[in-house]
Order: C-alpha cells, then sequence, then structure tokens
C-alpha cells in the first residue's frame, strides 16, 4: 500500500481509501439495498488490514447508519484508521432530507457524529455539498467548523464538491486540507482548473465515484442490474438506462482487455488510471464484503503505464458522445 501526504496536514492517507456509502442499508432515498451490518464490519477490518487506513462516511449515508456502524467496527480494533466525515445533508423525523450549513447546524450535527462514531475528534471534518446559490450560509457552516478546529473536536477541515471560487473565498476564513471531487474515467471535469488550483494550493484530493457506482468493476451487464434491489438508488441513474448503459459496456469490453493482459481487474484498472494523476492523494472506493475491498486495494500498488494511459485515452474519446448522450 502506498500512502500520500493529505494536502497541508500531518494525516499519511493510504492512496485507496474505504468508503461507507454502500453499507449505509436500506430504507432511505440513496440506498445500495439491504446490507449486513456484520457483514459490513467485517469489510472495514479487512480493509485496514489490507492497508488501507482511513475511512470516509457522511450523516446522509443512512441516516446516520453508516457512522454508527463504523462505529461498532472501531470498538472492535485495536488500531485505528482515520476517520473523515462531513456536514450540510440532514433528515427530519419522516425521514425527509434537507440541506442546512448554519453554524448552530454545523456545532450540533458535529457532536451527534462524533457520538455515532463514539470518537472524541474526527481527523477530517468535510462539507459534504456546498449550499446551492448561497455562499454565505456554506462559509458560516465553515467558519463553524474552523472554531470545532479549534476547540479541538475537529483535526483538520475539507470541502466536497466546491468550485475554485468558492474555494478562494472559504481559504480566507480557514485553510483548506482537503477537496472530495468526483473524479473517474467518465467525469474528468476537475482536470482543467480544480486539480491545477488545488495543487498550487497544497489542497489534498481526495476522490469520490471512482468506480461509477461499479460499472468500472466490470461485474454488470444487462441481466444483472435487472436484480438491483427495489429501492437501490442506481435504478435511477442515467448511466444506467439505455442508450447510455449498452455505450458504457462497450467501453467496459475494450477496458477490460487492458486489464487483464496486466494481470489486474478492471476496478484495479480503473483505481490506477484516478491515481495516475499526481494532484490526487487518494482515490475512495466502497465495498460491501471483503474480498471486494481486498481486490481494490491492490490498485494501490499499480503505476499505470504511459502507453496503457494513452490506450485508454483513445478508447475514452472514442465513446464520449455515447456516453454524454
Amino acid at each position: 500500500m502506498r500512502y500520500r501526504l493529505l494536502g497541508n496536514s500531518d494525516l499519511n492517507f493510504s492512496v485507496v481509501g474505504f468508503g461507507t456509502w454502500p453499507i449505509s442499508g436500506s430504507g432511505w432515498a440513496g440506498s445500495w439495498g439491504t446490507q449486513d451490518d456484520k457483514e459490513s464490519i467485517r469489510t472495514i477490518i479487512a480493509a485496514y488490514e489490507a492497508g488501507i487506513n482511513w475511512i470516509d462516511t457522511a450523516p446522509d449515508y443512512g441516516i446516520g447508519h453508516s457512522e454508527e456502524v463504523v462505529g461498532m467496527a472501531l470498538r472492535q480494533m485495536k488500531e485505528k484508521p482515520y476517520i473523515a466525515t462531513k456536514v450540510g445533508l440532514h433528515w427530519d423525523d419522516g425521514g425527509n432530507r434537507f440541506h442546512s450549513l448554519t453554524r448552530e447546524t454545523v456545532m450540533r450535527e458535529a457532536e451527534n457524529s462524533l457520538r455515532r462514531l463514539g470518537i472524541e475528534t474526527i481527523d477530517l471534518y468535510q462539507i459534504h455539498w456546498p449550499m446551492k446559490g448561497d455562499d454565505e450560509q456554506t462559509l458560516q457552516g465553515w467558519e463553524a467548523i474552523s472554531r470545532l478546529v479549534e476547540q479541538g473536536k475537529v483535526r483538520y477541515a475539507g470541502l466536497s464538491n466546491c468550485s475554485v471560487d468558492l474555494m478562494q473565498k472559504a481559504q480566507a476564513i480557514h485553510p483548506i486540507t482537503s477537496l472530495q471531487p468526483p473524479y473517474n474515467m467518465l467525469q474528468r471535469e476537475i482536470e482543467e482548473e480544480i486539480l491545477p488550483f488545488c495543487a498550487e494550493h497544497n489542497i489534498g484530493v481526495v476522490c469520490y465515484g471512482t468506480l461509477v457506482k461499479g460499472i468500472l468493476t466490470g461485474k454488470y451487464d444487462h441481466e444483472t442490474i435487472k436484480n438491483f434491489a427495489d429501492d437501490d438508488h442506481r435504478r435511477r441513474v442515467g448511466l444506467f438506462q439505455e442508450p447510455r448503459f449498452s455505450a458504457v459496456l462497450d467501453l467496459v469490453t475494450s477496458l477490460q482487455a487492458i486489464a487483464e493482459r496486466n494481470g489486474k481487474s478492471l476496478a484495479q484498472l480503473a483505481l490506477a488510471w484516478v491515481l495516475r494523476r499526481n494532484e490526487v492523494t487518494a482515490a475512495i472506493v466502497g465495498a460491501r464484503s471483503p474480498i471486494q475491498i481486498q481486490e481494490t486495494a491492490q490498485a494501490a500498488d499499480w503505476m499505470l503505464s504511459a502507453a496503457d494511459a494513452v490506450e485508454i485515452e483513445q478508447y475514452l474519446l472514442e465513446n464520449s458522445a455515447a456516453l454524454t448522450g
């Protein structure tokens, strides 16, 4: 396992991080279907044993359930991974989600996350999503996180899904340790402005969506997606609908050939592609079983060759119109 220093922090993150959205369970809008909590705990422990030393979670994942599962796993572990969680997305008593980043909300929700996780300090506390059209409230939330750092309840502060303009405003209030944006072969918007900005300002980049909700594992076809649970949110995602899904499968076939000749899985290829960028600190990957995370963790030790990167780029260019149509 390789490790990289996260931005301006002293956190030496494994280049593959464990994402907990897929283990959030059923009964909420972003569900991946039913999940056995005991299997989730075994998966978290397997991730740490494979060298993955940090977990990314959020209260929004399962209406607090993912944080609770992480807390249960931590109580079984002698050595503890770093914990990154988020704030900004909440729910009412009826399970309805809403967005808030007021100072009072952030301070209260940090306490709730600490309680669910069973820890005294959050290593990395991130704004989950900025308030759309309301930078003032987003920055109010950012200022609240800076106070949590002063109080010792948070070690470092990060942002997710933010523009360069908003990062510049936030920097004037408190140093940004990290940004968490989506980044994968099908979502490359951050390459133009965001990655250069983060490199210039020593902001770590921890990418999510690296396997495109499992599409870039090569394990899905027209038959398997029919078996998604009724409440699996992927049933409503455009990439799993026609004609885009067939276009994705064509791309997957081409990429699979590259992976196989290197003796790797497609998931490992997708992660190595993300990690080829020097600006990227780590790639977050979800898993629902020990065998899944044991496979993807191995991507950390594979350096994608220049020739393979060029070939992948050609495939992405050839398929770009179909994938975005």
